[in-house]
C-alpha cells in the first residue's frame, strides 16, 4: 500500500509540474549587466518587469502566466552565445528579447534562425539584423541606425556646418553611423564636406583627451557624435573641461538623449546641442505613454529611458502576437509578429512583415534646463514620421527566407 501511495504521489507531482509548464509562456532576456553600458540593461530589466507585472496582474496572456529570465551578454558575441544557449536549452525559454550591442547582435542572429526561436531585438541598432542578415526568426522593435541617423542628416541639412567630423565607437555601431550620416547627409546638401579626421576610440576607452584635442585641432564646422552609454558619459565630462562645446561646433550626439545619461551627467550635459534617441518620455501625450512613465517613475523613481520603453513594448508585442494568433506556437506567433501594429508608450509601432523592422516616429531636441526635471530636457523638440526616415525593404538588403 505504501509503494502505491508513494506512486501515486510521484505521479500527482509530475502531472502538476507538467501542467504548470503548460500554464506559463517564459521569455528570455539577454543584455548587458556588467561594464561600461549596465545601467542600460538594468533600464531594460525594469521595463521588462514593468510589463510581465501588469500582465500578470491583468491574467496573464491566453490566461497563461508570464515568467522572464535574465542573462548577461558582457557586451561579448560568445558570452551571448552561451547566454543563449543556457535560456533556450536549460530554462526551455518560449521566445528571446534584448542584445543592446550591434556587434553581438550582428554575431548571434544566424545562430538563432538555426534555433528557430523567435527573438525582438530591442537595442541594438545595426541595420543588417533587419537588412542582409534578416531571417524569419529576428525582429526589431526599436529605431535602428538608418532611421536615427537619416533624421540627424535632415537636422544637419538646415544648419550653417559644412565641414563634418565623427567621434564614435570603434566597432560596427559607430563606423555605420558615420557611413550613414555621410551617405543622407550627401544627398540632402551635395556642399557637404567630410574630413579624413576622425576618432573611434575603443569601446571603454577611459581617457578621450588625445580623440579630443585632435578633433579640436583640425577645427570642424560639426561634429557627429555616436559614443553611448558609460563612453559618452566619460567623453562629455572630459570634453567639458577641454573647452571642446565652447568652440560654436555644431554638435550632433546620436544618442544624447538616453537618459541613462542624463541622469549620469545633470548639469554637466552642455545645453543647446543636438541630441537624439529612440523614445523620449516627453515626446508622446497619448493614455499609453502617460500610463508607463508614470507607472515607471513610481516603481523605480526615475523617468524611463528608450532601452526601458523598448524592453517594455517588446514584452507587449508578444502579448499581442500571441492574441493574435491565439497560441503560442511559434510560427504562428512570427505570422502574426509580422505587419503586427500596436500602440506603445513610443506611439504606433507598425512592424514591417518584409524585413521585420518596426516603423516608428524619431525624436531628436537641443537640450535644455527646466527646474521641474532633474536632468536636460529637449526644448525644441523635433519629431520625424517613421516613413520619412525608413529606407524602403528594397534599399535594405533583406531577402526574408
Amino acid at each position: 500500500m505504501r509503494k502505491v501511495v508513494s506512486v501515486l504521489m510521484a505521479l500527482l507531482f509530475m502531472s502538476t509540474i507538467a501542467f504548470a509548464g503548460k500554464d506559463t509562456i517564459k521569455i528570455g532576456s539577454i543584455y548587458i549587466f556588467s561594464g561600461f553600458a549596465a545601467t542600460y540593461g538594468q533600464f531594460a530589466k525594469q521595463g521588462i518587469l514593468l510589463a510581465v507585472d501588469e500582465i500578470n496582474k491583468s491574467g496573464g496572456i491566453l490566461g497563461k502566466k508570464l515568467e522572464v529570465y535574465f542573462e548577461d551578454s558582457h557586451a561579448k558575441p560568445d558570452k551571448a552565445l552561451r547566454a543563449i544557449r543556457k535560456l533556450v536549452f536549460e530554462k526551455k525559454v518560449d521566445f528571446l528579447v534584448g542584445f543592446d550591442s550591434s556587434g553581438v547582435a550582428k554575431s548571434v542572429v544566424s545562430y538563432i534562425k538555426e534555433l528557430k526561436i523567435p527573438t525582438i531585438i530591442t537595442h541594438a541598432a545595426t541595420p543588417d539584423v533587419t537588412g542582409k542578415q534578416c531571417n524569419k526568426y529576428v525582429f526589431r522593435i526599436s529605431v535602428n541606425i538608418n532611421q536615427n541617423v537619416m533624421a540627424a542628416a535632415k537636422i544637419a541639412a538646415k544648419t550653417k556646418a559644412v565641414r563634418w567630423t565623427t567621434i564614435g565607437p570603434d566597432y560596427a555601431f559607430g563606423h555605420q553611423s558615420w557611413e550613414y550620416f555621410q551617405k543622407y547627409l550627401k544627398q540632402l546638401n551635395p556642399k557637404a564636406q567630410f574630413m579624413k579626421t576622425v576618432a573611434f576610440p575603443k569601446v571603454g576607452t577611459e581617457d578621450y583627451t588625445p580623440y579630443i584635442t585632435s578633433i579640436m585641432a583640425a577645427n570642424p564646422d560639426g561634429v557627429f557624435i555616436s559614443l553611448w552609454s558609460g563612453d559618452l558619459i566619460n567623453f562629455v565630462k572630459q570634453a567639458r573641461k577641454m573647452g571642446f562645446f565652447d568652440k560654436g561646433y555644431t554638435i550632433l550626439m546620436s544618442l544624447g538623449a538616453a537618459t541613462e545619461v542624463l541622469y549620469a551627467l545633470k548639469d554637466q550635459m552642455p545645453t543647446g546641442i543636438w541630441v537624439g534617441t529612440r523614445y523620449w518620455f516627453l515626446a508622446n501625450n497619448s493614455p499609453v505613454n502617460k500610463h508607463f512613465v508614470e507607472a515607471y517613475k513610481k516603481k523605480y523613481g526615475v523617468y524611463p529611458s528608450y532601452n526601458a520603453q523598448n524592453a517594455y513594448a517588446a514584452v507587449y508585442a508578444l502579448k499581442y502576437a500571441i492574441e493574435k494568433a491565439q497560441s503560442t506556437d511559434k510560427e504562428k506567433v512570427i505570422k502574426a509578429l509580422e505587419g503586427l501594429a500596436f500602440e506603445a508608450p513610443a506611439g504606433k509601432i507598425y512592424i514591417r512583415p518584409e524585413d521585420h523592422q518596426a516603423i516608428l516616429n524619431v525624436t531628436w531636441g537641443k537640450t535644455a534646463y527646466d527646474p521641474h526635471y532633474p536632468i536636460r530636457i529637449l526644448k525644441p523638440m523635433v519629431i520625424f514620421k517613421g516613413d520619412e526616415v525608413t529606407p524602403p525593404v528594397s534599399a535594405t538588403g533583406c531577402k526574408m527566407e
